[in-house]
């Protein structure tokens, strides 16, 4: 879309108002809004200025003014607001040098697609991810000195079969027993309907929705695969389509990769597929039908997927979920059908074009900009490297004995044991300067002093049960 058309679709839907919205660092989506006026065909050029050194992770206070540049191609009308308003999706840029800024993941995505061209080995990735996630009816938590607590409900929850709730109707999915029985069970078909439907009609192609296996409301919507800046931009579009559907209706959605304890996480397994001129290159006549190429994808996934969990499984509560023995694709091997492995080739169709690789570790409280980025740099890796995935691992990897179990890796067990991974192993991130030194070193300082050292510290409410009587 060029600017010109942009201008006239803010005319045509009655526009007043342009929300300008870019991705922090740790991948929450920010905006501020400026008149209709305001917009020129020279914005998405010359664009806004705002303070870098309010967002986590930027700019120092002596270099804090920053542009955001509008991308025409991402012009949409927002679905929730009183007042109609207009929404582009923005990069940021130096006003002194106007380059593109290091830290801007969306600038980060955009690079790894012109990469993977430079390279000749594809011209476009196709990312396909089924982000999970949790509608709760309530939802409080406090972190203090001298207290800690949080506290769920969900009218589905297991743990409310007793609750007078005048009067309590029954039909409250058992513990991982929610995949996927229809109502009066179901209690949330209508509001998923309702978030499938906002999607749609933004230009989101979604393929299914349906309950997840978890208690208390866990649920799933699967976008169509698309390249990997288009699904990146999609993705924050869909965390928030999907937490204001649940928050005018009463509820609230979180993308917290375990929030239940003793129920199935929010996990994030991501589809991953090379194409070049109109055909996909994962396909062929090696194991479970794909081609060595796919072969040597996989091989670069497994052999980085410590470091990319950094990316992937961002939080302190992502290895809440990543627990070997439990249900979390841990387990760092590939199979076909298998879901026990970290990475399955699905066998839905014979098709070629639907072809690709699952990775299942990741989860969805990560920035979609970078994982992407970041395992498509892994993909990229082991094509180039040609490296080996070794052979399929087809049986239960949960029901192996514990000689055959001690030969098969596994993912970090923390997020300082990724975040160090990382450290260790980040040189395949820096070529074609897809992510920098800077962006690596500003990744692992955030995290550890933000969010590691942090929870480190804290009494945690269980330790109480465990030792106050020691």
């Amino acid at each position: 879309m060029k600017p010109s058309e942009v201008l006239a679709m803010a005319k045509e839907k009655g526009a007043k108002v342009v929300d300008l919205r870019f991705m922090d660092f740790p991948g929450v989506w920010q905006h501020f809004t400026v008149p209709l006026r305001e917009l020129e065909e020279s914005s998405f050029e010359e664009g806004f200025g705002f303070d870098g050194s309010s967002i986590r992770g930027w700019q120092p206070i002596n270099a804090s003014d920053m542009l955001v540049i509008p991308d025409a191609n991402t012009a949409k009308m927002d679905p929730f607001f009183e007042v109609p308003t207009l929404v582009l999706i923005c990069d940021i840029k130096d006003p002194i040098t106007f380059e593109s800024y290091s830290r801007d993941p969306r600038f980060i995505a955009r690079k790894v697609e012109n990469y993977l061209k430079s390279t000749g080995i594809g011209d476009t990735v196709y990312i396909g991810p089924e982000a999970e996630f949790f509608i709760f009816d309530d939802i409080r938590f406090e972190s203090g000195q001298n207290r800690a607590f949080y506290e769920i409900d969900s009218v589905e929850g297991a743990w409310n079969t007793g609750r007078d709730e005048g009067p309590n109707l029954g039909y409250k999915p058992r513990y991982k027993e929610a995949y996927f029985p229809v109502p009066p069970m179901d209690k949330f078909q209508d509001l998923r309907t309702e978030m499938l439907l906002v999607l749609e009609g933004l230009g989101i192609d979604i393929e299914a929705q349906h309950h997840e296996v978890a208690s208390g409301g866990q649920a799933e919507i699967d976008m169509r695969f698309k390249p990997l800046l288009e699904m990146s931009d999609q993705l924050v579009w869909f965390k928030y389509v999907l937490k204001n559907v649940a928050n005018r209706a009463g509820h609230t959605v979180t993308f917290m990769p375990k929030p239940l304890f003793g129920d199935n996480g929010s996990g994030m397994h991501t589809h991953v597929s090379i194409w070049k001129e109109g055909k996909p290159l994962f396909a062929g006549d090696q194991y479970a039908g794909v081609s060595q190429m796919a072969l040597y994808a996989i091989g670069g996934i497994l052999k980085h997927c410590k470091a990319l969990c950094a990316f992937s499984n961002p939080t302190t509560n992502s290895y809440k979920r990543l627990v070997p023995g439990f249900e979390a694709p841990v387990n760092l091997a590939y199979s076909s059908r298998n879901r026990s492995a970290a990475i399955r080739i699905p066998m839905y169709s014979s098709s070629p074009k639907a072809k690709r690789i699952e990775f299942r570790t990741p989860d969805p409280s990560c920035n979609g900009y970078l994982a992407f980025s970041a395992i498509t740099m892994a993909v990229i890796d082991g094509i180039q490297n040609k490296m080996d995935p070794g052979d399929p691992l087809d049986k239960n990897i949960y029901d192996l004995p514990p000689e055959e179990m001690a030969n098969v890796p596994s993912a970090p067990g923390s997020l300082e044991e990724s975040l160090a991974a990382l450290k260790a192993d980040h040189e395949f991130l820096l070529k074609g300067d897809v992510f920098t030194k800077d962006v690596i070193d500003m990744w692992i300082e955030y995290k550890t002093d933000a969010e590691v050292n942090p929870v480190k510290l804290r009494p945690h409410p269980h330790e109480f049960s465990l030792y106050y009587d020691i």
